[in-house]
């Protein structure tokens, strides 16, 4: 190969790079655009947010098959009332063998969320919403046989951007870009309806920043 065709290929290969690079960076804006109006809604103080403290949940208006989203060190927090039903279908060998880390071997969360259900409670999921791939919000789609997701759809979260897909434990499936599920912040219950993000339970010193990846 001459000089001046190894140049060329090289940069034919950095502008396709750059192309890459611009497209997912729209993707990810774009769904972060599209979640902001409602992710400030529910926003703490700034100077809460700015400190990473705690941030305390109220989950009574949070019915089973609900999802909210709160803020918690800039981050989507993914919070749900999972129905018997889901916490069911998290158990069953047809979705245990599609999945990526199904026993949640990968340190992706603290050792009192490292379980079936990946919790504390085992109806309360509580996630840090950013895709492991490139970072983008995935969308949240709880019911079986979801028309846009086909008719084994078993519930759980679709990432629009590179098409990674995760159950309702936040377990991402074999086959997709993400490599890791999805991150469970530190959190605890400070009663039995209001949560409290940032702080772990008496006993646990697990620190956020050990896992494998955000």
């Amino acid at each position: 190969m001459s000089v001046s065709h190894y140049a060329g290929h090289k940069d034919e290969v950095k502008r396709r790079d750059f192309l890459y690079l611009a497209t997912a960076a729209m993707g990810v804006l774009g769904a972060a655009a599209a979640a902001w109006p409602f992710l400030d809604s529910m926003n703490a103080s700034s100077d809460v947010l700015a400190a990473g403290g705690p941030l305390d949940v109220d989950l009574a208006p949070l019915r089973p098959g609900e999802q909210i989203v709160v803020r918690w060190r800039s981050r989507p927090i993914f919070i749900v009332n999972r129905s018997p039903e889901a916490l069911k279908t998290l158990r069953e060998p047809q979705l245990l063998s599609r999945l990526r880390d199904p026993n949640s071997e990968q340190d992706q969360q603290a050792k009192y969320a490292t379980n079936w259900h990946r919790s504390i409670k085992p109806e309360y999921l509580v996630l840090v919403g950013i895709c492991t791939h490139l970072g983008c919000i995935p969308e949240f789609h709880p019911k079986p046989g979801d028309p846009q997701l086909g008719a084994d759809w078993l519930g759980g979260y679709f990432c629009p951007c590179h098409g990674s897909r995760y159950d309702l434990a936040g377990r991402v499936f074999q086959g997709v870009p993400a490599p890791y599920n999805l991150p469970v912040p530190p959190y605890r219950f400070v009663n039995d309806k209001t949560l409290r993000v940032g702080e772990n339970p008496p006993g646990s010193d697990f620190d956020f920043e050990s896992i494998e990846q955000i």
